[in-house]
């Protein structure tokens, strides 16, 4: 099998490691050398002050919250890695790769991960770690880790996808499609991460009793703007109930301003974007553009609501807004592309009656403001180390 093009780079690894991962054994998903590996890890990454994405990667697969994780699989001495995964890893989103990298290698397998094709410094920084360790101390899980980069070739991905036990493709659902032409083998497990959007619910009157307001605000920014909205855990469309809502958006909406023009750079090319995305949306849903100073927040109310309104979405602070009277008002953009609902002030009983009573199609998290981006090993529903591993039953 060839494993060398020219248009292959490879970060980590190389073809030679590639064809030792076929004669890798499988490991134990939570393997005491792994979560050793990510604890040393995590202590090299946590304080990376000036990208807080890679500090917080390096928070999660500290040892001790990974032995956390390890204590909810009562099966894991019945499971085994499949082999082989090939993650194929967004452009947009720089540490996604991280996480998707250490779900493969704590469920026990070999991973071949494709970086995203944009330069990010947070991606050299964790790459360097991982490569230092596994030149220092953990030689033997080097047949274990291949990380590569490679514009969009379908003989590259022919050639990793042809190899592979597990194949995760994260990116839109164009790039799945595209990715599906590489056939994988007939076992081969398949998890795709594709388009979603995702909703918040505010309740105005808690907000405005918030001590700390700017806490609430600065989650807000962590949740939307961090990422331009790329991130499909970030927020499109925010609901407001309760009594006073008037007036908590007129203060949230008015904070929100004040901390993206200190910290956010909205280029002409994204406020052209926004610009077109308006007037589709007033076109098409008749949707009113709400006045703000400039175009750095972009807020459409949205009077009437259906599953087809987040085709009219877009990035770079544009929100869509309703105000609602029930939960269950929100049910209309909670199909099966929803992801996350994030919460300021709504009762966590009221959520789960929800969940209970509207049985949506979408929504996979419910979470707090400002943990949107959490990450966690059960993800838009799939349990990455049960459907990465296999269960050997001995009777």
């Amino acid at each position: 099998m060839q494993l060398n093009f020219n248009e292959l780079q490879y970060v980590i690894g190389s073809p030679g490691t590639v064809e030792r991962m076929t004669g890798a054994r499988p490991l134990r998903p939570f393997d005491d050398e792994v979560i050793a590996f990510f604890g040393d890890l995590s202590a090299a990454l946590r304080n990376v002050r000036q990208y807080p994405d890679v500090a917080t990667f390096g928070f999660w697969c500290r040892r001790a919250s990974l032995v956390k994780e390890k204590a909810k699989y009562d099966d894991a001495a019945e499971r085994l890695g499949r082999g082989i995964v090939f993650h194929s890893t967004p452009s947009n989103v720089p540490v996604n790769f991280a996480f998707s990298f250490a779900a493969g290698l704590l469920s026990g397998n070999a991973n071949i991960v494709r970086l995203p094709g944009r330069s990010f410094e947070q991606v050299d920084i964790i790459s360097d770690a991982v490569r230092s360790l596994l030149g220092n101390g953990y030689k033997s899980l080097a047949p274990y880790v291949v990380f590569v980069k490679f514009p969009p070739a379908k003989e590259i991905a022919d050639a990793f996808s042809s190899v592979c036990n597990v194949r995760v493709i994260w990116g839109g659902d164009g790039t799945v499609a595209g990715l599906r032409q590489s056939p994988i083998p007939a076992r081969t497990t398949e998890i795709t991460f594709a388009d979603r959007h995702s909703a918040a619910v505010i309740n105005a009157d808690a907000y405005l009793d918030a001590e700390r307001k700017d806490t609430v605000i600065q989650d807000f920014y962590n949740d939307t703007y961090y990422t331009d909205q790329n991130a499909c855990t970030s927020p499109r469309i925010i609901f407001w109930q309760g009594k006073r809502k008037s007036e908590a958006k007129e203060d949230f909406w008015g904070r929100v301003h004040k901390l993206v023009s200190e910290k956010y750079d909205l280029s002409a090319v994204q406020a052209v974007g926004k610009l077109s995305a308006v007037y589709s949306a007033a076109a098409q849903k008749k949707a009113v553009l709400e006045k703000s100073p400039d175009m750095l927040v972009t807020r459409l109310r949205a009077d009437v609501i259906g599953n087809d309104l987040m085709n009219y979405k877009y990035n770079s602070g544009f929100f869509f807004e309703k105000d609602i009277e029930n939960l269950a008002d929100i049910i209309n953009v909670c199909d099966i592309r929803c992801q996350t609902l994030t919460y300021y002030g709504i009762d966590k009983k009221d959520l789960a009656d929800l969940l209970e009573e509207c049985r949506p199609h979408g929504i996979d998290r419910i979470v707090p403001m400002g943990k949107s981006m959490d990450f966690s090993l059960i993800w838009d529903g799939h349990d990455l180390i049960r459907e990465m591993s296999r269960r050997v039953i001995i009777l």
